[in-house]
């Protein structure tokens, strides 16, 4: 944990997000920790900006 960023999702909470919306789960165990690592990236990039 660090205060002021974001460190990643919570994947148990994103896996049955994809199920609940009937994306299979192969396709949602490749493709959430590239969305998650550009999230992130951004959402800290945003945070860092004096106007957030």
């Amino acid at each position: 944990m660090l205060p002021g960023a974001v460190m990643g999702w919570d994947m148990s909470a994103a896996l049955a997000l994809g199920d609940a919306l009937g994306v299979p789960p192969l396709a949602t165990a490749e493709l959430l920790p590239v969305i998650e690592a550009v999230m992130v990236a951004k959402l800290n990039e945003q945070m860092e900006r004096p106007n957030g």
